[in-house]
């Protein structure tokens, strides 16, 4: 057990990418790191080929602070590379400390860190701001016993998150096992649009009042389908509006829902209702006909389309209905969509206990283990 804390600038030295200029960017060189390159978000890989100040290279183990437009902590291990400025490199230069153990506390102190964040456009934490927040220090022997269980709760973490998508192939193999390739129609089902064996609708912006209101009905925005990430359905929500401000907008049980504006519409957001919700403007909603379709296999057919190609090429990104109604969809038989519609049911109990321990332990929840180390 400690009490003892320490500044992060007494533990170390924060020196800042460098400010590369586009012209700067090339085919041939070094890599230039920058944050998307870090979140996985970049298309466009740039290069720099020439003389660099030397603090600015990273090599594998190297660990890296954004602290620009988003806060985050990385370990480097993509060989050499030339950092980009609004991120940080960790120079161990002044205190001894277990370097796991930092970096899993510098993620226990990131809500902290958006708490000081400056700017209205791109939000960043200010160095001496950065340098002054505190974290806890116990001995390097402690450090390494926090270290080491939480490397092995991060470990079965991702066994499970292995096991979530070796089901997800499956549900998705057994689609084209029994209907085939919806793009191809190989199995010469009879086709039908999505206009004329759906219903589409947008959900509904509310005033901040309204949403404040307490009500029955759960209000969803497209952030709460991004927090449902391990599993595909809506089944509860943190937000309930009354209903009779939302009796137009609501989406029963067993619709397909996803972002239809924005950057998230290229995101894997699609989800099924197992409720009835009111979604947020931004969110679409595909209603089955239950004559002619199964929700389920309504919701699989979605999961092979990618949305980001129906984008209608304006300057922000959006989905609208005339670009769904036309998307063709076989109609297999009822029986044999409720068949499919089964075997999802007998994954999706495979997949709770996964999805109950996931939820149980997130990242969040993990590193606040932290704290629950230091006090035992």
């Amino acid at each position: 057990m400690t009490e003892a804390y320490i500044k992060l600038g007494e533990i170390a030295t924060y020196i800042n990418g460098y400010a590369f200029k586009p012209k700067d960017r090339g085919t041939e060189g070094l890599p230039i790191i920058r944050i998307q390159d870090l979140t996985g978000n970049s298309k466009d890989k740039g290069f720099y080929k020439g003389k660099y100040p030397s603090k600015i290279e990273i090599n594998n183990g190297d660990i890296l602070i954004s602290w620009s437009a988003s806060l985050a902590v990385y370990v480097w291990n993509s060989g050499k590379a030339l950092l980009n400025q609004h991120i940080f490199k960790v120079l161990f230069d002044k205190k001894e400390i277990n370097r796991d153990y930092f970096v899993y506390a510098v993620q226990f102190s990131l809500n902290k860190m958006k708490q000081l964040t400056h700017g209205a456009t791109m939000k960043h934490v200010m160095k001496k701001d950065f340098e002054n927040v505190l974290i806890p220090y116990p001995s390097l022997t402690e450090q390494r016993i926090i270290a080491y269980t939480l490397d092995k709760l991060k470990e079965s973490m991702s066994k499970r998150l292995r096991e979530l998508k070796k089901l997800d192939e499956l549900i998705k193999a057994r689609f084209v096992e029994m209907f085939g390739d919806p793009r191809g129609n190989n199995f010469k089902w009879k086709q039908t649009s999505i206009k004329e064996s759906c219903t589409l609708k947008s959900g509904k912006s509310l005033s901040s009042n309204i949403e404040k209101e307490r009500g029955d009905i759960p209000y969803i925005k497209v952030k709460d389908m991004n927090s449902s990430k391990n599993t595909p359905y809506i089944t509860t929500s943190s937000k309930f509006v009354k209903i009779e401000n939302v009796k137009k907008q609501i989406l029963p049980a067993g619709t397909v829902i996803f972002p239809k504006r924005g950057g998230a519409i290229g995101t894997n957001k699609k989800r099924l209702t197992k409720l009835s919700i009111c979604a947020d403007l931004n969110i679409m909603g595909v209603i089955p006909n239950i004559e002619k379709l199964n929700s389920q296999y309504l919701f699989a057919y979605f999961n092979t389309i990618d949305l980001k190609t129906l984008n209608n090429g304006s300057s922000v990104p959006q989905i609208n209905n005339k670009d769904i109604e036309p998307l063709s969809i076989s109609l297999p038989p009822l029986s044999l969509q409720n068949e499919f519609a089964n075997f999802v049911q007998q994954v999706d109990k495979s997949k709770f206990e996964n999805i109950v321990y996931l939820n149980k332990t997130l990242s969040s929840k993990i590193l606040s283990q932290i704290g629950d180390v230091i006090r035992d």
